[in-house]
């Protein structure tokens, strides 16, 4: 008897309310590094049935109108409609933000010096990359995250009729053969009350499901679930409350590799659960892209207040061209990974983040995500002769 061996990520779209809320922490991140390169944001938030409820810690020259960056965020994801689960511009706002505490300040604040600045907190972060897609990520998370990309891009048109903001998908992979195939694609879409259930269902399968399958050169005779549980009108904030870092997965790997356990969004660089999480990425997307193995995991861990790692871990899960302590020398002979340093390379202090709180941090092209860039490769390279 064979077996199957099947492997599943998820992601999901900017109207769940989970994702709602990191776009909500990351617009207030942004807001403050358009007017201060330095300040030190810990920003969350709650929300749930006409409600929003802003919290955490922040210190900023800044000026910061928190209500106007809530409405509109909500906008521009499309609750314009309460019918919707929640209406920009009737909705509750909460502000409960104070200023970060001088205790984790400390650590950070002391100095300007690139080797010294301190960790904002500790913790251990986790980077990984792949050979098996283009864009170095594992290919179910990969998937996941077009599927969503499509169908929210199809709506704001209105080219998926009847869909509206929440949506999830999950695709599961079949990897017993020598090529992957797409076993089963899940979606959740929340539509009108009065659609048509099998056109809104044919045009999922036909211009999201297939459109991403072909796009990646892959099968379309995988199964087919498309709310499963026959309805899905009542979503966003109504159908379930939100909170920032809840998806912390869907953000990263889809499952396919360890994670640290830090959320990402409404944090600014300091916060090395962030800043480190981008940096150890960035070195495994690059040695795995300059053939030093085909898959690469590395993983940082920090001590608040210290600025160089407590530790550096590399695993390459017997793929690698050369030993993994070889590549832990690459990377020491480059790298101090100080918080200074890596907020240095990446350029981080600029207003970047609301783009990365959808459609995962990593796996992206677009020009504000410094630490998928390539500009490693051949400095890496050089130690495959080693």
């Amino acid at each position: 008897m064979s077996y199957l061996n099947l492997f599943t990520s998820e992601s999901v779209g900017p109207g769940h309310p989970d994702k709602i809320c990191d776009q909500l922490s990351d617009a207030i991140l942004d807001a403050c590094y358009k007017e201060d390169d330095n300040p030190r944001v810990a920003a969350e938030c709650f929300i749930t049935t006409d409600t929003v409820i802003i919290g955490g810690e922040i210190s900023t020259k800044a000026s910061i109108d928190y209500e106007k960056i809530v409405r509109e965020t909500l906008l521009e994801i499309g609750y314009s409609n309460k019918e919707y689960g929640i209406d920009a511009r009737t909705c509750k706002i909460i502000n409960l933000i104070k200023k970060q505490s001088p205790d984790i300040a400390l650590g950070v604040n002391n100095s300007t010096d690139i080797s010294s600045i301190g960790a904002g907190d500790q913790g251990m972060m986790f980077g990984y990359a792949t050979d098996e897609t283009s864009v170095y990520m594992p290919l179910p998370i990969h998937l996941a995250h077009s599927l969503v990309k499509r169908a929210d891009e199809l709506r704001k048109i209105n080219q998926l009729k009847y869909a509206r903001p929440d949506m999830k998908s999950q695709v599961t992979i079949d990897y017993s053969g020598n090529v992957p195939r797409i076993h089963t694609i899940l979606m959740s879409v929340q539509h009108d009350d009065d659609y048509v259930e099998e056109e809104f269902k044919q045009n999922l399968i036909e211009k999201v499901m297939n459109y991403v399958a072909k796009e990646n050169n892959l099968n379309t005779d995988f199964n087919i679930i498309i709310n499963p549980t026959g309805r899905f009108v009542i979503g966003g904030p109504e159908g379930d409350t939100g909170l920032t870092g809840r998806k912390i997965i869907v953000d990263t790997y889809g499952g396919s590799a360890h994670h640290g356990g830090g959320a990402f969004s409404g944090k600014d660089c300091t916060k090395v659960d962030r800043s480190a999480a981008y940096m150890a990425r960035y070195l495994a997307k690059n040695i795995v892209a300059a053939k030093l193995a085909k898959k690469c995991e590395i993983q940082l861990a920090y001590a608040i207040g210290k600025s160089h790692p407590v530790s550096l871990h590399v695993n390459t899960f017997n793929t690698g061209a050369v030993s993994d302590e070889i590549i832990i020398k690459a990377i020491k002979d480059n790298f101090e990974l100080t918080p200074a340093e890596i907020i240095k390379v990446l350029d981080l202090r600029r207003p970047i983040y609301k783009k990365t709180a959808t459609f995962g941090h990593f796996g992206r092209n677009e020009e504000e995500f410094t630490w998928e860039r390539l500009d490693l490769v051949e400095k890496f390279q050089k130690y495959l002769t080693k």
